[in-house]
This record gives structure tokens, C-alpha cells and sequence, in this order.
């Protein structure tokens, strides 16, 4: 199937109209950052617009996040290289510098010094040393594109290890540290996707090939272990292992994403194309005339079909790596 660029304008066109929280805003940018789409500098700017006085990036009104707002990160940053505009620049490192000074994160026990998903709790039982398996999207790329190598490893492998789940190789949801229990022991299709997207971004911006290999290794074995899972019309369930659960077309994207980027870049295996293929060509029939993606786990609680920023993206994102490994045949 050609991609149609009529579609790509309208996904993108109906991923810019949707009301963003800072995760939303980071990943759209780097979905158009990645499609090499100057656009993203445009959504650079609000981002700092809306910057925090403690860094944190593209917050509207009071929030909670801790690492969400992370995610834009990278694209303020390449924003200064693209502009040259220093105030893209001291936006970033300000974000950097509330990760690296501020951000709450784990106290005590193994897990010590991790960054925690938000500040406070949404389970009156349990801490705010939260780990969220979104947030191996969030922050620990952006830490690696700072140049901070060390701070970024030692994130991304603590959230990879407390949350995997030792019988199926996937990762569950929401571990809280501070409570050493988990809040949601499951396996959400969407979270591992975003381990993926995270993953893949750690194997593009470090410079130690052995850390390279070591990312690429957990990157190909997340993959495996997801593809378990798929189904016939190349989703996922929302829960990958509950097949009574909603199907999902975000994690698929995102997987696909995640396929089509590492046979461009060189480190997967082209075997796994047919599994991205079924993903791109099964999910045009949900793409509405507004360029709206139906068929994924659904804004604002995730607990539903629907509609969602980071589907918008993931189609992006997926669209953008399947072009550019076509073109390099």
C-alpha cells in the first residue's frame, strides 16, 4: 500500500487539532520531528510558552507530571539546532535541570533514585513513588539527548526491571516503589508500546555501541514477546494476555513504528516487516475523513476505544519510518 500524502495531511491535520497535555504535545512533536516536518517547531514554541518556573515543559494549568512533560524535551532541543534561537536551548536545559535537581523519585530500597511518574498518587493506599511504564517514552531519551548517558541508562534499565514480568518478557503498568506493591500488574498493550518507542530512541541517540547493543538486545526481545500477541488483523488487546479486553490499534502502531525504524537504521531483522505491514494496512480503514484514528485505546482515561493524540502520532511516526525504509529499499 502507497502512502497516500492526502492521509498523512490529514492525520497530522487532525493530531494538531486535539487538545494536548504535556505528553501529548511531546510525542506529536517528536512524530513530526521524525518525519523530518518543520511543523514541530511551531509546537516547540508553546512548549516553552508553557514552561514551568521549575522546567517543566508545555503544562497547562497545575499538573502533576513528573516525567510527561520530559517528552518534549528532545524536540525543543532540535528546535534550537534547526533555529538557532537560544531561547529553545535554555528551555531545554532548564527541563534538564528539573529532572536531574528537582523531580521527586524513589527514596529508599532498590529502586532508589528513580524518577517517579507524577507527584502525588491517584490510590489513596498507595505512595507517589510511582513507576508508570509510560514514562520509559518520557524521559529517558531526552536525558540521553542532553548527553546525560549515565542518568538516562540508569533510568530506562530501573523502570525495565521493575516492571517486567519474568513469565512473558512484557512489562506491567504501574509499580509503586514506595510501597513495594503494584497498583496495575498489566501487561497494557499501549505501555509496552511505548517501552518500544522509548527503546528505539535510546538505540538512536547513545554513542557507546555497547550500550547500543545492550538496547538493541532488550528492544528485540520486548518485540518478540509482544508479537505474541497479535491478532489476526494486526492489533493487540488492550490487556496483550486478557483477549476478552477491547483491541487496541495504538500499541500496534507503535510497534510498527518500532519495526520499520530498526530495519531502517540497521538493527532488526527485515523478517519482522510483514507484522508492521499487517499493522499499516489494517489500520487505514479507521482512519475517518477528518483524519481521525477510531479503533485505539481512547483519551482521556484509556480504559476504552476512542481516539488519542499519541494514535494520531504513532500513525505518524509508523507512516514516516515505513517511507524512509521503502526508500532505502
Amino acid at each position: 500500500m502507497k502512502t497516500n500524502n492526502n492521509t498523512y495531511e490529514k492525520v497530522k491535520n487532525a493530531m494538531l487539532a486535539i487538545q494536548r497535555y504535556p505528553w501529548e504535545q511531546g510525542v506529536c512533536m517528536q512524530a513530526l520531528y521524525e518525519a523530518d516536518d518543520p511543523t514541530y517547531t511551531a509546537m516547540a514554541h508553546d512548549a516553552v510558552l508553557r514552561q514551568t518556573d521549575d522546567g517543566r515543559l508545555a503544562v497547562i494549568t497545575h499538573n502533576i507530571a513528573v516525567t510527561d512533560p520530559a517528552a518534549n524535551g528532545e524536540p525543543v532541543l532540535r528546535a534550537y539546532e534547526q533555529t538557532g534561537n537560544i531561547m529553545y536551548k535554555k528551555a531545554a536545559e532548564k527541563m534538564l535541570d528539573y529532572l536531574m535537581s528537582i523531580a521527586p523519585r524513589v527514596q529508599k530500597g532498590r529502586y532508589a533514585g528513580l524518577l517517579c511518574h507524577n507527584e502525588i498518587s491517584f490510590w489513596e493506599e498507595h505512595s507517589p513513588e510511582q513507576i508508570w511504564v509510560d514514562s520509559c517514552y518520557m524521559a529517558p531519551p531526552f536525558l540521553a539527548a542532553m548527553g546525560e548517558f549515565r542518568e538516562a541508562e540508569k533510568q530506562l534499565d530501573g523502570y525495565l526491571d521493575c516492571l517486567f514480568d519474568s513469565e512473558t518478557g512484557l512489562l506491567f503498568h504501574i509499580y509503586d516503589a514506595g510501597t513495594d506493591r503494584f497498583i496495575k500488574k498489566k501487561l497494557w498493550a499501549t505501555g509496552n508500546g511505548w517501552a518500544l518507542l522509548g527503546i528505539a530512541r535510546m538505540i538512536n541517540l547513545f554513542n557507546s555501541e555497547a550500550k547500543i547493543d545492550k538496547y538493541i538486545q532488550k528492544g528485540r526481545e520486548l518485540l518478540k514477546n509482544m508479537l505474541k500477541y497479535q491478532c489476526d488483523s494486526g492489533m493487540f488487546h488492550d490487556i496483550l494476555d486478557e483477549p476478552d479486553t477491547f483491541t487496541d490499534g495504538t500499541a500496534a502502531m507503535m510497534t510498527a513504528a518500532f519495526i520499520y525504524r530498526g530495519v531502517y537504521e540497521g538493527w532488526l531483522n527485515r523478517e519482522y516487516l510483514p507484522n508492521a505491514e499487517l499493522v499499516y494496512k489494517g489500520i487505514h480503514g479507521n482512519i475517518d475523513e477528518f483524519g481521525i484514528i477510531r479503533g485505539v485505546c481512547g483519551s482521556p482515561h484509556f480504559d476504552k476505544q476512542g481516539t488519542s493524540a499519541e494514535a494520531q502520532a504513532a500513525w505518524i511516526m509508523m507512516d514516516c519510518w515505513r517511507k524512509k525504509t521503502n526508500t532505502a529499499g
